[in-house]
């Protein structure tokens, strides 16, 4: 499975724009995500900005009054908005797999007024198959391959088991984990973290089967359809605590699918995940993909060690503050 997060995405292109040709003045975005890779691009070479069906109008986007001399300069008009000189022109989306997008950008193109800009097409993350369609691309990357701006509009959700709090919802507090009236206002009233457009193959949460009932309420209410749910088997939470075996309940599930990808928030669990199952984790806390081959030999809690350096100032706070005013501060980020 190859994967890419914004991080990797933003510095690749930071270097992809220094190695383009530099008389490029309009890059435009094919909506959606490439409209991501644009924005940037166009920051980074301070140029100006279109949209596919804009830029079809001769339109760039609006920007702020400092980029305002840079817009009138390229569009060669009083409006910052307007295109009407022949420019060179950098269409422009985030990957290409087939090649259909960017064919069909192409013909509205040619076929539209725009078409005497000097237009040249572009991919951040090509493959083999689209190489013909693409003037140039940053990096060959093949499928499988996910990005952390469309996992949840993929259809590898369907082939994936799916974590739910920290994930789909957001984590409980420790006051909300009494096991009691508490935990049920959480399950019932959990903010969700995230739309999906496929249906989940399997959710496979620590929760308890006491609460299937209302747990399978709250997907329902916000549309997160899945195959199965899988929940764990325990009289109580404080067995769930005292035993600990969420990654362990996890990591045996997984391992006995056919599932591709397990999508876990808790980076120890996905390490944990990842070395019982064997299979590919992706971390939504640190946004990585954890593979067995990512996982340093003999010391796997090396991946633990550096995000912890990561976010060494955030465990500082934690430590230095006392477990009220840490509580209260989750209270004000969750609501």
């Amino acid at each position: 499975m190859n994967f890419r997060n914004i991080s990797q995405l933003s510095d690749q292109l930071l270097d992809w724009s220094k190695r383009l040709p530099r008389d490029i003045d309009v890059v435009v975005g094919i909506p959606r995500s490439g409209l991501l890779a644009a924005n940037l691009f166009a920051l980074y070479r301070n140029i100006a900005l279109a949209e596919l069906d804009g830029f079809l109008e001769g339109r760039c986007l609006s920007s702020g009054s400092t980029r305002r001399n840079l817009l009138n300069t390229a569009s060669g008009t009083s409006s910052p908005y307007f295109l009407e000189r022949p420019r060179k022109v950098l269409v422009l989306d985030d990957s290409a797999r087939s090649g259909k997008t960017l064919r069909e950008a192409r013909r509205r193109i040619a076929a539209s007024l725009m078409s005497f800009h000097d237009v040249h097409f572009a991919a951040v993350y090509a493959t083999a198959d689209t190489l013909h369609d693409l003037d140039f691309y940053c990096e060959l990357l093949e499928p499988p391959r996910v990005f952390e701006w469309n996992i949840f509009n993929h259809h590898i959700l369907e082939e994936s088991c799916v974590d739910l709090d920290g994930v789909l919802c957001h984590d409980p507090t420790p006051e909300d984990n009494d096991d009691g009236p508490n935990y049920l206002e959480f399950i019932s009233n959990a903010r969700p973290l995230v739309t999906t457009s496929y249906r989940i193959g399997y959710i496979v949460t620590s929760r308890l089967e006491r609460y299937r009932k209302e747990t399978e309420c709250w997907l329902k209410e916000n549309a997160i359809t899945y195959k199965e749910l899988i929940m764990l088997d325990y009289p109580d939470g404080n067995t769930r605590r005292q035993l600990n075996t969420h990654s362990a309940h996890k990591a045996r599930f997984y391992k006995k699918t056919r599932a591709k990808l397990f999508i876990e928030s808790d980076i120890r669990q996905a390490v944990e995940i990842v070395s019982l199952s064997k299979k590919d984790v992706l971390c939504t806390d640190s946004m990585q993909l954890i593979s067995v081959g990512s996982l340093p030999i003999g010391r796997p809690s090396r991946i633990l060690e550096d995000h912890h350096r990561r976010s060494l100032p955030i465990l500082l706070l934690r430590r230095l503050l006392p477990p009220k005013a840490r509580a209260t501060i989750r209270r004000i980020v969750s609501s």
